[in-house]
């Protein structure tokens, strides 16, 4: 008797698991279905600092990038030391130009403001911050982004505002950012609405390593990141284990919970993954990290997300390689964006 209610109890539990492995795939086979766009919308980041780190001419890159890529989707950023170099006293050359040079060729901008910004240490703050107290910091920020936001907010070619850059990935560049402070990330959101209400705002979280919440119910778009190949000195060489469907899956419980908004996928990388600068690395290691294969593979994997607008991530990394004679993903990218452009 003992062994028959034993069996039956097992029997039972098998039944119970198989249940939940059913309902647990049709939950995500459900999640999962987003329709897939007609064409894909290309955009590129464009990043000042990164340019003159590689000996670019930031303003021939640049028009490049406009002129020979025809990129006409861009996220600029306004990286606090390059804006306000000395405490009151603000630098706008290199922005005055980009957005004009945006509104000449009839781009769109996605204009990222804030502490944390595309690019690595990832957090970018004026050396005369030294010695001043979290206040007296956070009350700099706000005066910065204010004068950003008010000097930008007229132009035509800015289409979305960028609150910072992934402010909840706290794990990444902990020792540049520190801990998140949400309610101060409240106060940068309050001002954005405050000072122009009539842009969309964009919140971004890391795609393989954020949970999204924090981001997606703030802003009235949300953008997530996309790395496919990864390199690191202790794992080597890795490509991602998660499948495209996965921020598909996500997406659609994000869209569920908070409501519908645009998604866009805004950093797209296509530039080796490395600890040294590019200068300093010989060109056949990086072309270990990334290559024209990887670029295609990178492509491929990110049409599987469903995204529409997918915001490519190297293009000054493609342009130095083009004067070294190494030109082939400029040109591959050459073919991206013009057949956006005639699209």
């Amino acid at each position: 008797m003992k062994n028959f209610f034993t069996m039956k109890f097992f029997k039972w539990m098998g039944i119970v698991l198989i249940l939940i492995v059913v309902i647990v795939l049709a939950l995500v086979l459900f999640l999962a279905q987003k329709p897939k766009p007609e064409a894909i919308i290309y955009g590129m980041s464009f990043n000042t600092l990164y340019a003159e780190e590689l000996g670019l001419d930031w303003k021939e890159t640049y028009d490049a990038i406009l002129n020979d890529l025809q990129v006409r989707h861009l996220r600029l950023a306004a990286h606090w030391p390059m804006v306000e170099p000395t405490p009151g006293a603000y630098n706008f050359e290199e922005l005055d130009y980009q957005v004009k040079r945006a509104e000449e060729v009839g781009a769109e901008v996605v204009f990222a403001v804030g502490k944390r910004l595309p690019r690595w240490p990832e957090c970018h703050v004026p050396v005369w911050l030294e010695g001043m107290s979290k206040e007296e910091r956070e009350a700099k920020q706000l005066i910065y982004m204010e004068t950003v936001i008010n000097r930008y907010k007229d132009s035509p070619a800015i289409t979305v505002w960028q609150v910072e850059n992934e402010p909840f990935l706290e794990v990444f560049a902990f020792e540049h950012c520190g801990e998140l402070d949400t309610e101060f990330l409240d106060k940068e959101i309050a001002l954005f609405r405050s000072l122009d209400g009539t842009r969309p705002l964009l919140v971004t979280d890391s795609g393989n390593l954020g949970t999204w919440q924090g981001a997606y119910s703030r802003g009235d778009m949300f953008g997530t990141s996309v790395y496919v190949h990864f390199w690191n000195p202790e794992l080597g060489q890795f490509r991602t284990f998660l499948p495209p469907w996965f921020y598909r899956v996500k997406d659609k419980a994000l869209r569920l919970w908070y409501g519908d908004k645009e998604t866009v996928l805004i950093e797209l990388s296509a530039e080796p993954w490395l600890l040294e600068p590019v200068v300093e690395v010989p060109l056949e290691t990086q072309f270990t990290r990334m290559n024209l294969e990887k670029f295609e593979d990178i492509l491929a994997y990110a049409e599987g997300t469903h995204y529409e607008r997918q915001y490519l991530w190297g293009a000054e990394w493609w342009y130095w390689l083009q004067l070294k004679g190494r030109p082939e993903m400029w040109e591959r990218g050459k073919q991206l964006y013009v057949k956006e452009s005639v699209n």
